[in-house]
């Protein structure tokens, strides 16, 4: 397990936030959705909790295939998905993601929310708060984001607010602006595959700052579109949005390939009403960490695994507050890859 808090400041209040967040998340999703992948809305609606009170449940699915790194399209099944749970008892939300193929791994992200430029070490209080994590300040404008991801309408070292007069973001603009306030992210990784678990749980927490980088960036570059909704609207926005991102991923997920190849031993079969899975308690072995190799002890530009075995191996195809899951790219021998998000070369 790996446990960094991010802290990431914004040039608007707590309660514009809200609003904001909600519409970024939404048009973000549909933006990188495509027919037969992308981000379905499974389910979106009010819940109670006893000690948060009233909040929004949501939970969806990501579908990833062909986005897949080209060593993992070679071992995992092309139901691939990612499921993400969030539990928005605003201004403190949970979000959790789980993988269909990777039962040992998964991210819990816990958010709070205050009207401050990220001075408070003391924001969270739980079982968790004690151990030791590293700090880690985004800078949603003067911090590097992928090429790929790049756009003149969204670099904040140029961009104002026709609505707000917010903006142009200056060096050092966290100490001189006003309204500020701080999203705190207390994020774990998980992955508990040996052999793999440090690199992985380090790589995955690289694709997070970038993900969280890009959505709070787009979040406040958007904000004309967003600043005069109220929470109905924004709300009937999203409803809206879900719908026509589903029927652009198409109403099921992505065809399945039946393979001759028998599952082993380890396989679980799923309920009825879903096709199974292979899942196992243990890698496969064309992940494994050959004995002689030695282990880095930091997380690479690049994650580079053993190629498969084909003889053995049937070939398969293709992670927000924010779909961190959205991010995966195909990856070639001279490009980098990543479990969520790459870094193109």
């Amino acid at each position: 397990m790996l446990l960094k808090e991010y802290r990431i400041c914004m040039p608007l209040t707590v309660e514009e936030y809200r609003i904001g967040q909600l519409y970024m998340i939404s048009k973000h999703s549909h933006e990188q959705s495509d027919r037969g992948e992308g981000v379905e809305v499974v389910q979106n609606e009010p819940f109670e909790d006893p000690e948060h009170g009233q909040g929004q449940f949501t939970e969806k699915r990501v579908y990833l295939n062909s986005k897949l790194p080209s060593w993992a399209r070679a071992v995992v099944p092309k139901i691939f998905y990612v499921t993400e749970k969030a539990w928005n008892y605003y201004p403190y939300t949970i979000t959790e993601y789980t993988c269909s193929f990777l039962p040992k791994f998964s991210i819990h992200i816990e958010t709070k929310y205050e009207d401050n430029k990220g001075i408070n070490d003391n924001i969270f209080d739980n079982e968790l708060k004690d151990q030791e994590r590293e700090v880690c300040f985004v800078d949603i404008a003067y911090d590097e984001i992928p090429e790929r991801y790049y756009k003149d309408s969204e670099d904040l070292r140029y961009f104002k607010s026709e609505k707000t007069s917010r903006g142009i973001l200056q060096e050092g603009w966290r100490d001189t602006q006003d309204p500020i306030m701080c999203s705190y992210k207390l994020v774990t990784v998980k992955f508990e595959v040996w052999g793999l678990q440090t690199r992985v749980e380090q790589f995955v927490h690289k694709v997070i700052r970038d993900v969280l980088l890009l959505g709070h960036r787009q979040a406040f570059a958007w904000v004309d579109e967003w600043i005069d909704m109220t929470m109905d609207e924004v709300r009937e926005f999203e409803r809206d949005i879900q719908e026509a991102t589903n029927q652009k991923i198409g109403i099921f997920p992505p065809s399945i390939s039946i393979n001759k190849t028998p599952l082993s031993s380890c396989a679980l079969t799923g309920p009825a009403s879903a096709p199974s899975t292979p899942m196992c308690t243990d890698a496969p072995e064309s992940l494994s960490v050959p004995k002689d190799r030695p282990r880095k002890k930091s997380a690479p530009e690049t994650l580079t695994l053993p190629e498969p075995v084909s003889s053995s191996v049937p070939q398969g195809s293709d992670l927000s507050t924010l779909p961190i899951s959205n991010h995966l790219q195909s990856s070639t021998p001279s490009s980098a890859s990543s479990f969520a998000e790459v870094d193109e070369q």
